[in-house]
């Protein structure tokens, strides 16, 4: 399974930016993302089961960011709004087929390769 995110972007402190992520295959796959600061841990911002109808979020995010997917499962969108600067970080896109754990980032098996998000203050 490869992923390939795109949406990233330099933004102001309360803009919006869509972040998307495409799977190159269907599946029972659940999609999510996390994200990773400079000289910080990736973390865990939000997922989606494969049927669009369970969301997790990260506390800081809960409100604020919203992931859904497309009818097909292939592709997963990341809302993004009111961002601040400590949502600056590279975005990973993900992608597990059993769906558990999906606040951890080793549960996951299939990472794309990262979309930038600088938000200024």
């Amino acid at each position: 399974v490869q992923l390939q995110a795109s949406g990233g972007g330099l933004v102001q402190a309360g803009d919006s930016l869509r972040l998307s992520c495409r799977m190159s295959r269907r599946g029972a796959y659940s999609m999510g993302w996390f994200r990773q600061a400079p000289g910080k841990e990736r973390e865990f911002v939000g997922a989606v089961d494969y049927a669009g109808s369970r969301t997790w979020y990260a506390v800081s995010v809960k409100g604020r960011f919203t992931i859904s997917r497309d009818t097909a499962a292939t592709a997963v969108v990341l809302q993004m709004n009111n961002l601040k600067p400590e949502d600056t970080a590279v975005y990973y896109c993900t992608a597990q087929l059993a769906g558990a754990s999906p606040m951890v980032a080793s549960a996951w098996g299939y990472w794309g390769q990262g979309t930038q998000v600088t938000v200024s203050s």
